[in-house]
């Protein structure tokens, strides 16, 4: 019965994910066709390499692997679904923009609920982020220009990769290979309607079915305490990487107020974050107009911070 109420605003957001992909591909690389071949860079595509294994999961990503020579900035791509649905294959669309900058993409699934409850999903994200920096020399990943962007779940997830602390306990798991926990960390996160406060999502007005879905439904006290260990707005410290949000202000499945509280914390810390807010934008649709804006902001934020 659950499944049933929460596939519909699901579904939506697919939809959404496919249509707002060929508004992306259209723009970027149906236009003016013959500029962008010429300047878009040789890549080579491997489907499905397993980053991480844990219990009966294999974890596995899709690399888009920029062959041009020299160190390449790299993008951690994560996709949404209220951490219950969707895969890397609905996402593939809202990096296109990427690869014409010049960015290896690194597009990756995670445990789903249905195979693990939170905080799988985290770890996971977590884990991949140790794969891209253990193969940097092997790929050419530039470490010091690594880039988390994530939409709705994915959201949350661009910003737990980049801003737990290992000892927060989520990288038990993860390959280290002799791997300095310090060098583990990204140089900007994008950050795509998403989730900020998880435990406002499972107690009060703003409780979401997806939410509790992945914390297991039986909400307890210890699930409250994990669900605050996995919000990123109990994790915003001065040192952090800066941060683009991007957040419509219509948005009924993840409030718009995540967007605004986690973008007070972050200047409060003094942390550089920039929050676009798309006027009348949904969680599932933005105009093709918005869209032109988003990436336009998201090139410019990349460049400030000398990543492109």
């Amino acid at each position: 019965m659950l499944k049933k109420v929460l596939s519909r605003p699901l579904m939506l957001i697919t939809i959404f994910a496919i249509i707002f992909g060929l508004i992306i591909s259209w723009e970027y690389f149906g236009n003016h066709t013959s500029a962008k071949v010429n300047n878009k860079p040789n890549y080579q595509l491997s489907r499905d390499i397993v980053y991480h294994q844990i219990n009966n999961s294999q974890l596995k990503l899709d690399l888009y692997q920029n062959k041009n020579p020299g160190l390449h900035p790299t993008l951690i791509a994560i996709h949404g679904g209220g951490w219950i649905e969707q895969s890397k294959e609905t996402f593939n669309f809202f990096f296109d923009p990427y690869l014409s900058w010049g960015f290896s993409v690194v597009n990756i699934n995670y445990r789903l609920a249905s195979t693990a409850l939170a905080p799988a999903a985290v770890e996971d994200s977590r884990c991949a982020l140790y794969w891209v920096i253990n193969n940097a020399e092997k790929y050419n990943f530039d470490t010091s220009k690594i880039v988390t962007n994530g939409f709705s779940a994915g959201g949350h997830l661009s910003l737990t990769t980049g801003i737990i602390p290992p000892e927060a306990g989520f990288d038990k798991q993860c390959p280290k290979k002799n791997l300095d926990s310090k060098k583990v960390k990204v140089a900007a996160i994008v950050n795509w309607s998403g989730i900020t406060d998880v435990k406002d999502l499972i107690l009060g007005d703003n409780k979401r079915n997806y939410a509790l879905e992945w914390l297991g439904n039986n909400i307890t006290n210890a699930k409250i305490q994990l669900a605050k260990k996995v919000s990123p707005v109990n994790y915003i410290r001065p040192d952090l990487p800066p941060i683009l949000t991007i957040h419509g202000d219509k948005d009924t499945v993840v409030p718009y107020a995540h967007a605004v509280k986690l973008h007070q914390k972050l200047d409060k810390a003094g942390v550089e974050n920039q929050l676009l807010t798309m006027k009348g934008a949904t969680h599932n649709y933005f105009s093709y107009q918005q869209t032109q804006q988003v990436y336009a902001t998201i090139k410019e934020f990349l460049i400030k911070h000398q990543i492109i």
